[in-house]
């Protein structure tokens, strides 16, 4: 099941680089190359939707959702928690002492001489 729809994910995503390859961009001509739409609206020439963008839409879509589905069969296979898969987590390991502060550490009191 996974092998699958991981093929059809695959296969979903290199249709979709090539759909988006072949597509114009909006302001294909010269006015286009120095930022202008002509006279059209604001937002560039609107007109009805063609088979690429219909099918950009559609292969997006099914990227989204193979995206997801593959992302819930991984989490529902892994159940151990650990980001790396089988791995199993790291024992805690003990430190060594902790370090002495010097409020420990006895200092050597300074040697009194006598008959000072």
């Amino acid at each position: 099941m996974e092998g699958v729809l991981l093929f059809f994910h695959i296969a979903v995503c290199l249709l979709l680089v090539i759909v988006v390859l072949l597509q114009s961009g909006k302001s294909a001509d010269l006015a286009g190359a120095f930022g202008g739409y002509g006279s059209q609206s604001t937002f560039g020439p609107r007109g009805a939707a063609s088979l690429l963008s219909k099918l950009t839409t559609t292969l997006a879509i099914l990227f989204m959702v193979t995206s997801l589905l593959l992302q819930i069969l991984a989490a529902g296979r892994n159940r151990s928690g650990s980001v790396l898969g089988k791995e199993k987590p790291a024992a805690k390991t003990e430190t060594s002492q902790p370090l002495k502060s010097e409020s420990t550490v006895p200092q050597e009191q300074p040697k009194s001489e006598p008959g000072k």
